[in-house]
C-alpha cells in the first residue's frame, strides 16, 4: 500500500513540474527600442524574456538628461504597457503581444508586461 501512495504521489509531482512553465513570472521573446548612444549614433537595444508584473526602466535612457528611447516593437507574448517616464510614471501606451509596434514620435523610458 506504501509503494502505491509514493508512486502515485510521484507521478503527481512529476506531473505537476511538467505542466509549469519553464520560466514562469517572464514574458517570453524580445522587446525591443531604439535610442541614440552618448555619441549620438542609433543604437537598437532589447529585452529578452523581460519579468512580468515589474517595471523595467530602459538603462540606455533612464537619465532624464538623454534623449527617450522611441519605436518600440513588443515581440512577447505579453502585453507590453510602455511610459513616458522612468519607473513607469507619466502617459502610457499599449502594445500587444506578437508584434505590437509604435513608430518614432512614441517616446518611452519604462515598459511593463501582462
Amino acid at each position: 500500500m506504501r509503494l502505491r501512495t509514493s508512486v502515485a504521489a510521484t507521478v503527481g509531482a512529476l506531473a505537476l513540474v511538467i505542466a509549469l512553465p519553464a520560466s514562469a513570472g517572464a514574458a517570453q521573446g524580445d522587446f525591443t527600442y531604439q535610442h541614440n548612444s552618448e555619441t549620438g549614433i542609433s543604437q537598437t537595444s532589447a529585452l529578452v524574456d523581460p519579468q512580468s508584473r515589474e517595471c523595467i526602466t530602459l538603462p540606455e535612457v533612464e537619465n532624464e538628461m538623454t534623449a527617450p528611447a522611441h519605436s518600440p516593437r513588443n515581440n512577447t507574448d505579453a502585453t507590453a504597457t510602455v511610459f513616458a517616464g522612468a519607473d513607469c510614471e507619466g502617459d502610457h501606451f499599449t502594445l500587444r503581444p506578437n508584434g505590437g509596434h509604435a513608430s518614432e514620435r512614441l517616446m518611452v523610458r519604462s515598459v511593463v508586461f501582462s
